[in-house]
């Protein structure tokens, strides 16, 4: 979980372990290294011979080993090999490897891939000729944003590694590309996205010593593939070098015969079928890149699922002229078009009043415009309402040169349903407005964006400030989500943190949530929430929620794990101690201890804690967490299960600090209540707490806890607060100190 980089460099000094280091402590419990199952795991590993059994029994420290595929993990120091070992790694710091999510290479194959001419060529310069696997161990696809470079090399490597070979994709979770962050397994194919601009910026430094990895993943049977963003790789030193080859992607597949795999894959021929028979949806797809590409295709599936919505409605009267309803072609063209001449005229000649004759707009049908565009058909009250905020918020900015009241410009213009019908929408006789345009909406939005850059805190703000609440399914948050993957760059999202941590950190954080989970610019958002997370207060919410949320999916990943993990410590280290933040991330962690991944991840933060390698603050929240587990009515830190983490160390070091005593007393309280039925339970927990309660400035922290044993029994009748005392206070004290309360 660390974020600091391993040092390849200097392979042979593995990372120093305290179990192993420091000498056992009086009233141990454990024995710092497992003999009996680590010879176990040795001597069921074939070919692999287990300890000799003198050296076990005169107690003698050995090395930590992991039998797995046909290699030997050394995690201490390693005196004598015995026989033959196959493979010898020396994991130093595995924790810092970068980590990334399995790819079932079935999903991969049947996933929409097009290629033209020049994707062919490029695929056989990719293949080692004759031979039919990829030409080098490390293969660098350089290609402009949005080109498809992340699915070309995951179907190279789908198509051309050995169906036994996992398939991982990588996340750069990284300040700054390292050798010593690559992870080398045998028989493993990794991909890896480099796009971010700050974090992912290439060096030849890095190509060298990744000259160096390549020879190591060639030893072990391994490949790797990086995409690499056109921009980042701007250096005249940036090339090919031993064992590397570079790709160069300068064209993305062709629009629309993507478009048609994608609706074809997911079922959907018979838009296939309708986008063909329409020359000017075609025209206006054509020349879209990879990424566009597929999000018009969910464009169509979105108008075809709109016009079957519309079918099924009851036709209402409604008053005045009605509209033809558009036909299922006519909506997907609409759906495809980017209206730029239609938006173009409408946004036009600035005028303060509105005319027959020209169709631009004024400010106030402009704000109108920008209402419905937000909240297609909606009562009349909420679009008024709406625009009306944009339009004061525009009118009272510094920038804004306008000198008249708001109230006096809108009462003079011209009446609202007038505006309504001027801007393309219409009134029914309910007078709810009807906007069906989803397709247009978007566009009017975008243009906006693309064209006013002035706009475009307003903008946000607005769509925050109308926010009804902080749900996904909220057409600000709709819209705010949308802006956000469309627009995702460091510089949006740093404004968009700016402009709503204060006012709506809920929304925020949804926003977000949203944005991680994008392909295209979840690196970004993972990145700027590490960046919030050491930051002002005001984020630290928004960090919390989002990790949580992350963190509570059923089926979360280990690397999505990761990130989330990293990030709360982060907050945990900058807070400072605030008992709010403190207490959030205590919830959070407490509420998904109960999580394989999620309990994994704390007891490594435990064990960093303790190994002086990480924070006290997010090691002591991590163990506060763990205590709320029990295994067969036992605390499960105080059991053989927990033989990575010292509890001992930490209950001493937390009762030792005044500002975490108040928070573990009450859990150790809660563990001897468990257990004060079973006298066997209770003799060996309070055996094990007992030595914790010792030593230097540690009789208040004693006292607190045996005045909040008062009135708890044994099941002999004993007093619990009265056994804690006669075993921690000296018989020639107890006429200094007596017994706590009732405790006689």
């Amino acid at each position: 979980m660390s974020d600091v980089p391993n040092d390849p460099a200097r392979p042979h000094q593995p990372a120093a372990e305290t179990d192993a280091a420091a000498p056992p402590a009086p009233h141990a419990w454990k024995s710092p290294w497992r003999r009996n199952q680590d010879a176990r795991e040795i001597s069921n590993h074939a070919g692999t011979p287990s300890a000799p059994p003198d050296a076990v029994a005169a107690g003698q420290e050995g090395p930590a080993l992991h039998a797995s595929d046909g290699a030997i993990h050394v995690h201490r120091h390693v005196d004598v090999v015995a026989q033959h070992i196959d493979e010898l790694i020396l994991e130093t710091r595995k924790r810092d490897l970068l980590e990334g999510d399995v790819q079932d290479r079935v999903t991969l194959l049947q996933q929409p891939f097009v290629r033209n001419d020049h994707w062919t060529e490029l695929w056989a310069q990719a293949l080692h000729p004759g031979a039919g696997g990829l030409r080098q161990p490390v293969l660098i696809v350089v290609a402009p944003r949005a080109f498809g470079s992340t699915t070309l090399s995951l179907r190279l490597l789908a198509e051309h590694t050995p169906d036994h070979v996992p398939l991982v994709k990588l996340d750069a979770d990284w300040s700054g590309p390292s050798r010593g962050r690559l992870p080398l397994e045998r028989d493993h194919a990794y991909q890896l996205d480099l796009k971010h601009p700050a974090t992912d910026a290439l060096s030849a430094d890095f190509l060298d010593a990744l000259s160096k990895h390549a020879e190591s993943l060639r030893g072990a049977r391994s490949h790797l593939v990086l995409s690499v963003a056109e921009d980042l790789w701007n250096d005249h030193r940036l090339g090919e070098r031993s064992g590397i080859h570079v790709l160069r992607l300068r064209q993305a597949p062709d629009a629309l015969a993507l478009i048609e795999a994608h609706l074809d894959t997911h079922g959907y021929s018979r838009l296939t079928t309708v986008l063909r028979s329409s020359a000017p949806a075609q025209a206006s797809v054509r020349g879209l890149n990879a990424v566009s590409a597929a999000r018009a295709a969910h464009t169509v599936v979105e108008a075809w699922q709109e016009h079957r919505h519309l079918e099924q409605q009851p036709k209402r009267p409604a008053a005045g002229k009605v509209a033809e309803p558009l036909t299922l072609v006519q909506r997907i063209e609409a759906a495809l078009t980017d209206w730029r001449g239609e938006l173009d005229s409408r946004f036009g000649e600035s005028t303060a009043r509105h005319s027959s004759d020209s169709t631009s707009l004024t400010l106030e049908d402009r704000c109108l415009l920008l209402a419905l565009a937000v909240w297609q058909s909606a009562p009349m009250p909420q679009v008024t309402s709406s625009a009306s905020k944009l339009q004061e918020s525009i009118e009272g900015s510094p920038a804004s040169a306008e000198a008249r009241s708001p109230v006096r410009s809108a009462f003079s213009s011209r009446g609202l349903r007038r505006r309504i019908i001027d801007v393309g929408a219409d009134v029914n006789n309910q007078d709810v407005v009807v906007f069906d345009r989803p397709a247009y909406g978007r566009a009017v939005l975008e243009y906006v964006w693309d064209n006013y850059d002035v706009m475009r805190d307003p903008l946000i703000a607005w769509l925050v400030g109308t926010a009804a609440d902080a749900s996904p399914e909220d057409r600000a948050v709709q819209v705010l989500t949308e802006l956000t993957l469309r627009h995702g760059t460091v510089e949006y999202l740093d404004r968009l943190g700016k402009i709503t941590s204060g006012v709506r950190p809920d929304v925020l954080g949804t926003v977000m949530d949203n944005a991680v989970r994008d392909e295209h610019v979840g690196r970004l958002a993972w990145s700027m929430l590490y960046r919030w997370a050491g930051g002002r207060s005001a984020y630290a919410a928004v960090v919390i929620e989002v990790c949580q949320r992350i963190l509570q999916e059923p089926d979360v990943t280990a690397s999505a794990t990761k990130m989330a993990m990293v990030r709360l410590r982060r907050v945990a280290q900058s807070s400072g101690g605030a008992p709010d933040t403190r207490r959030s991330i205590l919830t959070v962690f407490q509420e998904l201890a109960g999580q394989p991944e999620v309990k994994r991840r704390l007891v490594a933060e435990v064990r960093s804690w303790q190994q002086d390698k990480g924070s006290p603050r997010s090691g002591g929240l991590a163990f506060m967490a763990l205590t709320f587990l029990n295994d067969d009515g036992m605390p499960w830190l105080m059991t053989p299960s927990a033989s990575d983490i010292d509890p001992v160390r930490a209950v001493h070091d937390l009762l030792k600090d005044p500002d975490t005593t108040t928070e573990i007393i009450p859990r150790l309280t809660a563990w001897i209540r468990a257990c004060a039925d079973d006298p066997e339970l209770y003799t060996q927990l309070r055996d094990q707490l007992l030595p914790a309660l010792r030593g230097h400035n540690m009789f208040q922290a004693g006292a607190s806890l045996m005045q909040e044993l008062r009135g708890l029994s044994t099941t002999e009748g004993a007093s619990v607060a009265d056994d804690f005392y006669h075993h921690l206070v000296d018989t020639r004290l107890r006429s200094v100190f007596p017994p706590p309360g009732d405790a006689a």
